[in-house]
């Protein structure tokens, strides 16, 4: 019996069939579609337990895709991997870091592969700042520590600029000092 799904939408044959052959073995199903439509369609009917989304595709754009899921709690919760051949291609339209899913660039090797479905398996389970969490994750305490913790992230990040300008005055001093 099978144990999990994953979900390869990508227009390209070879890349499925490269996708598929980099998979680590295991007690899983692959499932393949060639374009945004298949690729949602196959989503709701299989619930897969991974999705690897290329960005660009016909009929509905991986952009599309990926808009879809995150209007669905259960959806926005399987881990995901977008993969393209130009990254500015996703940052148009997503800014970094990507919080709740990974970015590979093709072509990619076997271990960055495996390397990016870990990475997205652990961002899935991340709470949501817009209420939303992944199944199992509470929302409303999370996503208010969540942004706290970032609030203090952008405080220090001003303190840490602050310091470094302060240094380079202080190297510059020192400098024309030694002279």
């Amino acid at each position: 019996m099978i144990g999990h799904k994953i979900l390869v939408i990508d227009d390209s044959k070879v890349i499925r069939m490269r996708v598929r052959d980099m998979l680590p073995e295991g007690d899983f199903e692959v499932l393949e579609a060639k374009d945004g439509i298949e690729g949602i369609n196959l989503i709701r009917q299989e619930r897969p337990n991974l999705i690897m989304l290329d960005f660009l595709l016909p009929k509905m754009s991986g952009w599309e895709v990926f808009q879809e899921l995150q209007q669905q709690r259960d959806l926005q919760a399987i881990p995901l991997v977008i993969m393209s051949g130009r990254k500015e291609e996703v940052t148009d339209k997503l800014q970094e870091p990507f919080e709740y899913f990974e970015f590979i660039e093709k072509p990619f090797e076997k271990a960055e592969l495996q390397d990016a479905i870990k990475v997205a398996i652990a961002k899935s389970k991340l709470p949501r700042l817009d209420g939303a969490a992944p199944e199992g994750v509470g929302s409303g305490a999370d996503a208010a520590e969540v942004a706290a913790l970032r609030a203090q992230v952008e405080q220090m990040q001003a303190e840490i600029d602050s310091l470094k300008k302060a240094v380079t005055q202080l190297v510059t001093f020192v400098k024309r000092k030694l002279k």
